[in-house]
């Protein structure tokens, strides 16, 4: 468990190789189902399935961001084990209330990225108005980011579990892993795929919804024609 912790870190800093270095911790078994959880998201994470996907993304987000918070406003001395305590509060979070998970997977980020225009300084004043537009933004999109938010983790965990599950291909594989951009970039397409995808081409769950309770309606107008013939062909029958 350490070992994952420890390559979860790679993930708090700008460190494409550390990032794609976690396949050498995952068995073969544990990168096909990789894939397979990958291919998933990637086509139909952002619908009903993302409330079982907004808990771990919720623990990831607890463990990646909760560090790199605390250094940028300068608290130190904190127990080793407040990410994992985190992680533990937004994956039930996520469970229970998804959207909150997708205020904080893109309200953190912009929230950081203002703080770093800001300045040390100002930190604070930059990085609060961040999180607070960039997490109502994605709360008000929430079916268009939480299918980004799915395609980009599926695409990731995808190419991770390909490297995983070829790992016994060692030259093929070490060649693949020495070029993070490029597996960066592989990723991405299928993210932006994914997302078109999802976003575009499936009908949204209200649409789903819709068609169902038309399809449900037609049936019933089938049965009480049925119905009605039935009791016509009777009555005719009776005289």
């Amino acid at each position: 468990m350490d070992a994952y912790l420890a390559a979860l870190k790679a993930y708090q800093t700008f460190n494409p190789s550390g990032w794609v270095a976690i396949y050498r911790l995952l068995p073969m078994w544990a990168g096909i189902v990789c894939c397979v959880l990958g291919l998933l998201l990637l086509l139909f994470g952002g619908g009903r399935f993302f409330r079982v996907l907004a808990g771990p993304m919720g623990a990831l987000i607890g463990l990646g961001w909760t560090g790199v918070l605390l250094a940028k406003f300068g608290v130190t001395g904190t127990d080793p084990r407040l990410p994992t305590a985190a992680a533990a509060v937004l994956a039930m979070v996520g469970f229970l209330f998804p959207p909150a998970v997708v205020y904080l997977g893109v309200g953190i980020p912009v929230g950081l990225l203002g703080g770093e225009i800001a300045g040390p300084k100002d930190y604070l004043v930059g990085f609060a108005p961040g999180l607070i537009l960039g997490g109502l933004v994605a709360a008000v999109l929430n079916r268009q980011v939480s299918a980004i938010l799915a395609s980009m983790l599926g695409a990731w965990m995808l190419v991770i579990g390909a490297l995983a599950a070829l790992h016994q291909f060692g030259g093929l594989v070490t060649a693949m892993a020495s070029q993070p951009w490029g597996l960066i970039i592989a990723a991405g397409l299928f993210a932006l795929a994914g997302s078109v995808y999802q976003i575009a081409v499936r009908p949204s769950p209200e649409e789903v919804e819709r068609q169902n309770a038309e399809r449900q309606r037609l049936k019933m107008r089938k049965a009480e024609q049925k119905a009605l013939e039935k009791r016509w062909s009777a009555s005719r029958g009776g005289e």
